[in-house]
């Protein structure tokens, strides 16, 4: 057993199941159902209706995505990328550009940074509006998923006339970007903006102050302070547990240096406390929008000179580069040899670990009725975790 192991079983110390005993069930939750993130499934061992154990599988989804770009050149790979992460995109496309950035010497046009920064915000309220409808879908509000999928439906609206797509948007190109923003961009993300707000305080009223989901969330699902860096911890999960982890603030990167903002934390690590960071996340996202269309160049060029792409061969050379999606650290480690084609590609995302060793962590002695929200409250994508 390796010394990491050697520290998870010390936290961790369950005794084996006896199945044969008749007193557990082993149940399967997923890969197809509506309280599965995605397409995954966790083997149940329950006794009555509380869970002893659970066990993730995944694979059921896009997989294998590392070795497929391993085998294709470097512009090849790019299409590639954001499918490792379907309702956020984005932050592959950009770990992959600078990665690739980084190894050839590239430097990336000014105006193309705001830009980059601004997708990546957009993508960030996304995100945090199919989570929301999904945390508050597992206590029965559904009207609450229908209001963040109406509104997430405009800013889609937003990615559609900036990039020609609504989901994959392969709009952050090694060196920059593919264009600049459409004319009248700025009015009708404002008019987005605003209707996301006022969707939000509807959000609040309706699912934060509603007394059943505050009894079903608070206190359940807590995450101790101690487990954050044992298990590899990022984002939300992390500073619900009272931690300003950020790697917009830890690590700057893009234009965040010059933006007003500060990482929003809570204190009960439970799953309300997820809940409610994420929700005051998505406020701070709108307000950099606004911050960024404000300050943003509106003239320059958007993308570097690039040799001939079909015949680019990257220096060897090894780096890692990482960002803050909206469910913590994104990293892309690569490798290059020389060659056209990248020697190794490691994607760091952040579902790896929060749905597994750490929703298998906190899984036992949970009531049954409670896995779905359990689940959604670490705000995990599975093609992440079988890449």
């Amino acid at each position: 057993m390796t010394a990491g192991a050697d520290v998870l079983a010390a936290t961790d110390p369950r005794p084996p199941i006896d199945l044969s005993s008749g007193k557990y069930l082993k149940l399967w939750q997923g890969p197809q159902h509506p309280g599965i993130t995605g397409n995954m499934s966790i083997e149940l061992t329950v006794c009555g209706d509380e869970v002893v154990e659970g066990k993730t599988h995944v694979g059921y989804l896009h997989r294998g995505f590392e070795k497929l770009m391993e085998r294709r050149t470097f512009i090849q790979v790019f299409p590639i990328v954001c499918r490792v992460c379907v309702p956020e995109p984005d932050f592959n496309e950009y770990c992959y550009a600078a990665a690739i950035e980084e190894l050839a010497g590239i430097e990336v046009p000014e105006r193309a940074r705001w830009i980059r920064t601004l997708i990546l915000e957009m993508g960030r309220i996304n995100s945090y509006l199919m989570y929301l409808g999904g945390q508050a879908g597992a206590f029965g509000l559904g009207v609450i998923g229908q209001w963040t999928t109406h509104v997430r439906d405009l800013m889609l609206d937003r990615f559609e006339e900036m990039t020609g797509a609504r989901i994959y948007h392969m709009f952050i190109l090694p060196g920059g970007v593919r264009d600049g923003l459409p004319d009248g961009f700025d009015r009708r993300m404002a008019e987005t903006l605003r209707e996301i707000e006022r969707t939000m305080a509807d959000v609040e009223n309706v699912m934060f102050h509603n007394a059943v989901f505050k009894k079903r969330t608070r206190g359940v699902g807590v995450i101790p302070v101690d487990l954050v860096d044992t298990y590899g911890i990022t984002g939300p999960n992390a500073r619900a547990a009272g931690l300003p982890n950020d790697v917009r603030k830890d690590h700057p990167y893009l234009v965040y240096p010059e933006l007003r903002f500060e990482p929003v934390i809570g204190h009960e690590s439970d799953m309300y406390a997820r809940a409610d960071v994420r929700r005051r996340d998505l406020l701070v996202s709108i307000d950099l929008i606004r911050q960024i269309l404000a300050r943003m160049p509106r003239s320059g060029p958007t993308m570097s000179r690039l040799p001939n792409v079909l015949h680019w061969k990257i220096p060897r050379g090894e780096t890692y580069v990482r960002g803050e999606c909206s469910r913590g650290e994104y990293g892309y480690y690569v490798v290059t040899d020389g060659s056209g084609y990248p020697r190794r590609i490691n994607v760091r995302g952040p579902s790896y670990t929060h749905a597994m060793a750490l929703l298998e962590h906190l899984i036992p002695g949970t009531n049954i009725s409670d896995v779905a929200a359990l689940m959604v409250s670490l705000h995990t994508y599975p093609p992440e975790i079988e890449r």
